[in-house]
């Protein structure tokens, strides 16, 4: 990434009046996933990665990353321009009070939360609000933001019609005596409204903001181009749409009002054009996210139907690689794992960007092979792939580690790959009390491989959404997680890994629904959870003595699941190949 982008940057910041500024990795609605329009931090460091914030100062500029993304982050930018830290250890607010006291920072009040925003203000930097956004003065390239059309969500995908979800909502919000909310977040507008769309990359979102009343009320802010009129008739009569060139006398318009803006996911402009409105801004969760996250029984049944097809291309693919040893590579094994999913009818796309990573690069957690990282899957070494598909009915999200030998791997790799699983099964196999939380849980993913010295630097798992993002709020398996409870109907991911850096990584990852736990004695209620994804495990990396009796019975049994579920979908050969993959354990 040439130096150029960074001074012309600082000599806006000069002109602005600023000695620095925030660059997240963030749009307007403070996703993942964002469009190429939004992308300022990779125009900036050539960083990449899907989380991630920059400070950039007079005389220096850092780049700040979790533990999924460091290794990224020093393989795509320059040291002489880019000091790289990890953001949990060294908090950007932390580094920012110390390296420039009294310094007047720069941040553009769309890209950041007021949650975010109060960690630099209570750490006693001086923030200053700049609109518009000093990046876009100088990037001259910049693409246009997305205009692609919404789409309904039919209800037999929906299981439940938007004016019962918005009706839940407003009754919510009279509860708690808000007389609206601010709904920033492009998947909880995807959700009310049932509609969905393509204005992001793997993840089926059409960009917008929204305003829901007590009386159930919504205003819609997007472009009219992107509302057909079988769209506009889908919503029906309970949503009045807007150009988003609107909010402003929208917020306006609710003086003396009582509105609620989620501190943490909402742009903090929403909260500022309140208050300067005259209204009373209650920082409360996003009404659409808890209900959001726990499915209903014909979303169920939906991601249910979503991981048994996934895992017929899953599973060929699996079969394809074990008879192609050294002759693929990480891009060609990518390309043909999407092949084989496009193969079927209901596919809509990947749910991100596929992680093939042979070797070394499986110590990447989030490696993401290019034209110019690419390279060979050579005979005995670890290949991880890790990998999503978007459907309809549900979203899906597995990772399997393979080993590209025919002979016994060594025992190193055995054991690393064994106290995984071990991890891997505890989380399945949990019965928990309703109340519980993702923090709670996480340890127990870890146990195998802090017993022997070991662990990994990334949660557990992550929440899942029915076709939508395959990183979804509020709940997570991390130590990091918020306080909220697991409830039924939630998706979660579970996947524990380990990582040697420069030599191999391994993760295993499957989806999991809570459940109602069903236990006679039980004086309260108990929950656990059901698998959703159906692949085998490699059993040549498994060292059966690491296990415990209640644990080959678990994989045992869940490998006989996957052959009875998927194999009779397959050809004969793959067919053949599955079920010795699901053969049981030597005892």
């Amino acid at each position: 990434m040439s130096s150029s982008q960074l001074a012309d940057l600082r000599v806006e910041l000069a002109r602005r009046g600023v000695d620095g500024l925030l660059v997240p990795r963030a749009d307007e609605h403070l996703g993942e996933y964002v469009p190429p329009s939004a992308e300022r931090l990779a125009w900036l460091t050539g960083f990449t990665g899907s989380a991630g914030l920059a400070v950039v100062l007079a005389n220096e500029a850092a780049l700040f990353v979790d533990g999924r993304y460091v290794l990224q982050a020093a393989n795509q930018t320059d040291p002489a321009h880019w000091q790289r830290r990890h953001i949990t250890e060294e908090p950007p607010a932390t580094w920012l009070a110390a390296t420039a006291p009294g310094a007047r920072i720069g941040y553009d009040p769309w890209l950041i939360s007021e949650e975010t925003l109060g960690r630099f203000t209570e750490a006693g930097v001086t923030m200053v609000p700049l609109e518009p956004n000093p990046i876009d003065a100088v990037w001259r390239d910049r693409p246009v933001p997305p205009l692609h059309p919404a789409e309904p969500h039919a209800l037999g995908f929906a299981g439940r019609s938007s004016a019962d979800k918005r009706a839940d909502l407003a009754a919510a919000l009279r509860g708690s005596k808000d007389d609206a909310a601010v709904i920033s977040d492009p998947a909880g507008i995807a959700w009310l409204l049932n509609i969905r769309g393509s204005d992001v990359p793997y993840t089926p979102f059409a960009l917008g903001f929204a305003l829901i009343a007590a009386d159930a009320s919504v205003t819609l802010f997007m472009a009219a181009q992107k509302l057909p009129q079988a769209t506009r008739a889908w919503l029906g009569n309970g949503v009045a749409i807007a150009e988003r060139s609107a909010l402003p006398d929208a917020l306006a318009g609710l003086a003396g009002k009582r509105v609620r803006v989620d501190p943490a996911t909402a742009p903090v402009w929403f909260a500022q054009r309140l208050r300067a409105a005259g209204a009373t801004v209650n920082s409360g969760v996003d009404p659409c996210l808890l209900p959001k996250a726990c499915k209903n029984p014909v979303e169920q049944d939906g991601t249910r139907a979503a991981h048994r097809r996934d895992a017929q291309a899953l599973c060929r693919f699996l079969h394809w690689l074990d008879a192609a040893p050294g002759r693929e590579t990480e891009r060609s094994a990518a390309a043909q794992l999407l092949a084989f999913r496009a193969e079927l009818a209901e596919f809509r796309g990947e749910s991100f960007p596929a992680i093939s990573a042979a070797g070394e690069h499986g110590a990447i957690m989030h490696y993401r092979v290019d034209a110019g990282s690419d390279r060979p899957i050579r005979a005995d070494e670890l290949f991880l792939i890790d990998s999503g598909a978007q459907f309809p009915d549900g979203t899906t999200d597995v990772t399997r580690t393979i080993w590209t030998g025919r002979g016994r791997p060594p025992e190193e790799l055995r054991d690393r790959f064994t106290r995984v699983l071990k991890g891997h099964i505890a989380i399945a196999t949990l019965v928990f009390p309703q109340g519980v939380g993702g923090a709670h849980l996480d340890g127990f993913a870890r146990q195998s491989l802090w017993q022997a010295g070991l662990d990994f630097d990334h949660g557990t798992g992550h929440g899942v959404g029915s076709y939508l993002s395959v990183h979804e709020g509020p709940v997570s398996l991390s130590r990091l997680a918020r306080p909220v409870a697991l409830a039924p109907g939630m998706i979660l991911s579970d996947e524990p890994g380990f990582y040697a850096p420069g030599r191999y990584g391994i993760r295993l990852e499957n989806l999991l629904l809570v459940q109602p736990a069903r236990l006679p004695e039980a004086t309260r209620p108990f929950l656990r959870f059901e698998t959703l994804t159906l692949a085998p495990f490699d059993r040549t990396l498994i060292e059966p003595a690491l296990l415990t009796l209640e644990e080959t019975a678990w994989l045992d049994a869940y490998h006989a699941r996957v052959l009875a579920e998927v194999g009779p979908a397959l050809a004969p050969e793959p067919r053949a190949w599955l079920a010795r993959a699901c053969a049981p354990l030597p005892r």
